[in-house]
């Protein structure tokens, strides 16, 4: 029973049966896919229990998401004609756009009277008010938590976040917001969870305690609110985590990238989802804002992006990631050309725009909420660029504007300047050549593959290679 508890397989037929799905595609992340065979045994066993009409549901496991395993894979489920996803282990619960969905977190073990002794020390210690936040693998354990840290002292300054919920609906536009849903009400939401602040409060006002590991869930959360104190609770370790300064490095990283894509002159839009609502509508923004902006975009789907995969395109200066929330922080450090969040685009893009300190990592709260980039103009005053240490004007980055309209023409010649040698006193960096299409460009690499070209067309003579091991091949003579 411990098993079907985990995995919640009541609740999950439940959910097939009450709104008649035939055809149930079930996903699992690599980590959880040796459990499928008896996750589906089990839900196997309880919807024949049901009566006849359970042997006529279909059942099928889905491995190898299309992008990130944390978002629910509509793209392959579609693949089968899927009526419904059952998502299984962690997730971001960001909005579909096309079947509805239910989510099983898991259980992860935790001790709860362990982290309620953590949680009332620091509640003690901290002069503003605690708001707990929580992977939501820990969830099944947030009840007896509370009842074991609320007390007399810290029953006025502890406040818990709940579950949003675990079924979804599609939706063409989203509800679930990565900072305030209403402002009046003060309702905030991040990673499936939601909460409310006291009336004249600001997150600011409180102290964020963190129970799970440090993943992406929690770098979320850190950068999404770095103006609040946060301390993390490991409940594989059992220990309190006060020092996050780690994390906080990121947000100075992430700075940097939107420095470098300032001095920007192409710009490659990666699509990282092809199932969270509101997709679209953000990679026409996005590309509309570029344009304006004086630079040429172009659009990528390929997956989950890797660097093998971005260095093909070595033209682009920058890549915008449209994903999920926990997903689209990518670590560019070995990537040709840093990768940077829809937020962080709005920010190199828009003339003007300035950084409060303010992070937004869901897309969909970005989507008709800012203003477009002004379009560019040759009257437009000089941009200090801190990474060039001088002025620049932006419509120089892209002279090609005027000069093509061709959209391939302008792509190739960007490459050519991307991919340049040094000279011989590696001093001075020596452009390969004036290409004037596609071919010439392809001509001027220096590896162009295998070599088919060749006039002759009669049969070329066999050659024999050589034979023997490595360490000594046949014909050569062995020295003793």
């Amino acid at each position: 029973m411990e098993f079907e508890s985990k995995y919640e397989v009541s609740r999950v037929v439940t959910f097939i049966r009450t709104h008649g799905f035939k055809r149930v595609a079930l996903q699992f992340p690599d980590e959880l896919l040796k459990e499928s065979i008896g996750v589906v045994r089990a839900l196997r066993k309880e919807l024949q229990s049901c009566g006849e009409s359970g042997n006529n549901i279909g059942l099928y496991v889905m491995a190898d998401t299309t992008y990130g395993s944390c978002c629910v894979d509509e793209v392959g489920a579609l693949h089968i004609n899927a009526d419904c996803v059952i998502h299984y282990g962690h997730t971001c619960l960001s909005p579909t756009s096309k079947l509805p969905a239910f989510f099983v977190f898991g259980k992860a073990p935790i001790n709860a009277s362990n982290c309620a002794k953590h949680l009332c020390n620091y509640a003690l210690s901290s002069k503003k008010p605690v708001l707990v936040l929580f992977g939501l693998e820990y969830g099944h354990a947030i009840h007896d938590i509370i009842e074991a840290s609320t007390s007399e002292t810290t029953r006025d300054k502890l406040y818990f976040a709940d579950v949003m919920s675990q079924s979804m609906k599609p939706t063409k536009t989203s509800d679930v917001n990565g900072d305030c849903d209403d402002a009046s009400q003060k309702t905030y939401s991040i990673g499936g969870l939601r909460w409310s602040l006291e009336q004249g409060l600001s997150m600011e006002d409180y102290s964020l305690f963190w129970i799970g590991p440090d993943n992406s869930a929690f770098a979320n959360v850190v950068l999404t609110f770095n103006g609040c104190e946060i301390v993390r609770y490991d409940a594989t370790e059992n220990v309190l985590l006060t020092d996050t300064s780690q994390q906080r490095r990121i947000l100075k990283r992430r700075y940097y990238l939107v420095e470098k894509a300032k001095d920007a002159g192409i710009v490659g839009i990666l699509v990282g989802t092809l199932g969270v609502a509101g997709y679209l509508s953000m990679i026409h923004q996005i590309k509309e804002m570029v344009t304006k902006a004086g630079k040429k975009a172009y659009t990528f789907v390929m997956g989950k992006p890797n660097p093998s995969k971005l260095a093909n395109f070595p033209e682009c200066d920058v890549f915008i990631y449209i994903s999920c929330s926990q997903t689209a922080l990518l670590d560019s450090k070995e990537f040709l050309a840093p990768v940077i969040t829809p937020f962080e685009a709005i920010l190199a893009f828009n003339r003007g725009s300035e950084w409060t300190g303010k992070y937004v990592m869901q897309f969909q709260d970005l989507v008709a909420s800012t203003p477009v980039g002004v379009e560019n103009s040759g009257e437009e005053e000089a941009r200090f660029s801190f990474l060039q240490g001088g002025y620049i004007e932006d419509h120089d980055l892209l002279d090609i504007n005027k000069e093509d309209e061709d959209g391939p023409l302008a792509l190739m010649k960007m490459t050519q300047t991307a991919l340049q040698e040094r000279g011989k006193d590696h001093k001075t960096m020596v452009k390969k050549g004036s290409t004037k299409s596609g071919v010439d460009f392809f001509a001027s690499r220096a590896f162009q593959g295998l070599d088919i070209n060749n006039n002759s067309n009669a049969p070329e003579p066999f050659i024999l290679g050589r034979s023997g091991k490595a360490s000594g091949y046949n014909h050569e003579t062995s020295e003793h």
